[in-house]
């Protein structure tokens, strides 16, 4: 989900950059030289639907970000709520297709309370752009970016702007889903120029059930950031129901297995396609 992780602002992982450039170019090079109106069907994301149909595309309840995007002109949002000892959020996310491959993300912590201190969380600002869709044997493929605004206060959050680019690979085989993230990010230093580097590296997977209940499981690890900032292991189980095609509910809870984090965090939370601002505002003739 692209909440906003209140231990890494931005979520970021181990990979490097020379590679992503490399497996960026080969890839948009090959979806070129395919038949662009070929789109996979059947998405347990449901990103693959009729023009006429806005249907959710959920980045909850996993902290991996799936590759697929929101639909042109439609307007989405995310919100939860997160609950553990010493630490509760309230946390959200807000998307929009500027064109049928570009997503604008703008995510936010209207609230924070860690350690008994509260405040307002940090905001992020970004953009997704899917430049292979599912063909096949083929996934997902969409390149993240991500830069993290530090609108916290009293050191809860990032100490200057940071900044995180993801590779995503999301893969459907009937009712089963896969996304597969790996994310690099540069953190601002509280006491000095420069950036510190960490890494993310995240597996979900999820299979839709009968009466439109979801089961979602992620393990994600966060590289060591400096001394002060040892590595993370989460483990993730969760529940979503399908309220209809536009809203989707999640609840759950993530598990550190290692790192300095509560040793279970609970969390709920909401996906609803609000509009298709583009036919609502007749910007788009369809």
């Amino acid at each position: 989900m692209q909440r906003m992780c209140p231990w890494t602002p931005v979520r970021s992982m181990r990979f490097p950059i020379s590679l992503v450039l490399v497996f960026f170019c080969a890839c948009t090079i090959r979806a070129k030289a395919q038949d662009h109106g070929q789109e996979s069907t059947g998405s347990a994301q449901a990103v693959q639907q009729s023009e006429s149909t806005i249907t959710a595309v959920p980045n909850r309840p996993t902290f991996s970000t799936s590759a697929e995007t929101v639909q042109r002109g439609v307007f989405e949002i995310e919100y939860g709520i997160e609950a553990a000892d010493g630490h509760q959020n309230i946390n959200g996310l807000l998307k929009f297709g500027l064109l049928k491959n570009l997503e604008l993300r703008f995510a936010n912590n209207p609230f924070e309370r860690d350690a008994g201190i509260s405040a307002l969380g940090d905001s992020g600002a970004g953009l997704k752009y899917r430049f292979v869709g599912e063909r096949g044997r083929l996934p997902t493929i969409s390149i993240l970016y991500n830069a993290t605004l530090p609108t916290s206060g009293d050191d809860l959050g990032a100490a200057g702007v940071n900044h995180a680019v993801g590779i995503l690979f999301s893969k459907d085989f009937g009712r089963h889903h896969v996304d597969f993230n790996e994310n690099v990010e540069w953190r601002s230093r509280s006491n000095a120029d420069g950036f510190d580097r960490d890494f993310f590296t995240a597996l979900a997977y999820s299979i839709a059930l009968p009466k439109r209940l979801g089961i979602a499981t992620e393990i994600a690890g966060f590289s060591r950031v400096n001394s002060e900032n040892p590595p993370i292991i989460t483990i993730l189980p969760a529940l979503t129901f399908s309220a209809s095609s536009r809203l989707v509910f999640d609840t759950g809870c993530y598990f550190a297995a290692r790192g300095d984090l509560p040793r279970v965090t609970f969390f709920a939370g909401l996906t609803y396609s609000v509009a298709d601002l583009y036919r609502s505002l007749h910007l788009v003739h369809r």
